[in-house]
């Protein structure tokens, strides 16, 4: 990929990756040339537009190992979140309801669940997962659904037992994501599926941070509900999508209006971005293994220098069990407000670009007190980046903590 403007050292890929160039030129011919609407039967437009779609849905599909049938396109990965969590529960309601005579005629899931004895109304969740799956979650409990929400331990993983021990006869779905965000740990999800299924509930995981950097199979994990977006991937922010194992998952949709997606998400298909997906998957999917192995190298050297040159330093998360170009950091001593306006020319994060005021809910789960999660870091290593912009960003965060902790205990 070609540098990056304006001079800056951009490590933050876990918040957005900088569109490929590939992948843009893939996209421009369907804004102009190609404007079509994909559900336009009747002309040329239209069917070339819905080709680009289904090809795209293929490449999709092939970077995680799914039938391109169960490909859902959505915004984003929220959006995919929120279909997979709140639509699966309503559909589970319904089906209860239908099954036991007892079918609310205006539809309300309040009502179905009075009446309906015996229905799987219990989510299984852990503390680190992203807002996007907290929230949905958090707001079903509102409305009457059990929840519970999983502790992990000061590496960042979930025991596998504590997940099974939490799983009831009325559990409908665990959801635990694959890579977490901010500390890049790779949850045991093939181990937690079994887990789901030994009590016959389903499996979800937000696959977001995984997908295109290391291997991830639906078929080889045996997951229900995965959701994944473009621009995590070097493709367009904007597009999404949700792989639903349509044997064995019912979903009710979340926006009506046209049937669309097999009737799981209407609207009209954003064509250039599902293109893009399509090219960053298949970019993606030819180019992971050569690239995780070069960020990974690069992620070592970035803690090996912080390492020799910053004392006080804690990482944040297991080091075996993580996303190649992930490292999040800890600082002792310093603010971490003030230590993110010293990086003046290096794009890091000290969080979740979701979720930035206060301390990282990630970084409190994992056991740290708030001054800690304050003063940390998150590097996220990309295509783009190189040893001399590592090497750079290492020197600069050492000249920085530096001073402010000179600056802090003369304060003090």
């Amino acid at each position: 990929m070609a540098p990056l403007p304006g001079g800056l050292i951009y490590l933050d890929h876990h918040a957005t990756t900088p569109v490929d160039p590939r992948v843009l030129e893939a996209m421009l011919p369907f804004f102009a040339e190609k404007f079509g609407n994909a559900t336009s039967r009747q002309h040329r437009f239209g069917w070339e537009a819905n080709d680009a779609v289904e090809k795209a849905r293929k490449q999709v599909a092939a970077l995680i190992g799914a039938g391109s049938k169960d490909i859902v396109f959505t915004s984003g990965a929220t959006e995919a979140n929120n279909l997979a969590i709140k639509g699966m529960a309503r559909a589970a309601l319904r089906l209860a309801a239908a099954r036991s005579g007892h079918a609310d005629d205006e539809g309300s899931v309040d009502g179905i669940r009075n009446h309906v004895d015996g229905i799987r109304n219990h989510i299984v969740t852990i503390a680190t997962e992203h807002k996007a799956v907290l929230d949905p979650i958090a707001r079903l409990q509102k409305s009457g659904w059990r929840v519970t929400v999983l502790p992990v331990g000061r590496d960042g993983l979930v025991e596998v037992s504590a997940v099974a021990g939490a799983i009831t006869d009325r559990t409908l779905l665990v959801s635990v994501m694959a890579a977490n965000n901010e500390i890049g740990v790779l949850q045991p999800i093939k181990e937690i599926a079994a887990a789901a299924h030994a009590r016959g509930a389903l499996m979800h995981t937000d696959a977001v941070q995984v997908i295109g950097k290391m291997p991830f199979d639906v078929e080889a994990l045996d997951v229900d509900l995965a959701s994944i977006t473009a621009h995590k991937v070097y493709g367009p922010k904007g597009v999404g999508a949700l792989y639903v194992r349509r044997t064995r998952v019912a979903i009710e949709a979340e926006v009506d209006g046209g049937g669309h997606e097999r009737g799981m998400r209407s609207g009209t298909l954003n064509v250039p971005g599902i293109v893009g997906f399509g090219a960053a998957a298949e970019l993606a999917r030819s180019e992971m293994a050569g690239e995780a192995t070069r960020v990974g190298a690069l992620r070592d050297r970035l803690l090996a220098a912080l390492r020799s040159t910053t004392g006080g330093l804690t990482v944040n998360g297991d080091m075996e069990r993580r996303l190649p170009g992930n490292l999040n950091v800890s600082f002792d001593g310093v603010d971490g407000q003030t230590l993110l306006l010293g990086l003046d020319d290096v794009a890091v994060s000290s969080g979740a670009a979701c979720t930035q005021a206060g301390p990282s809910h990630v970084l409190t789960a994992l056991g740290h007190s708030t001054d800690r999660a304050l003063a940390s870091l998150r590097f996220g290593i990309g295509r783009a980046t190189t040893a001399s912009d590592v090497d750079y960003a290492a020197a600069k965060v050492a000249d920085v903590v530096a001073r402010v902790r000179v600056t802090e205990s003369v304060a003090k």
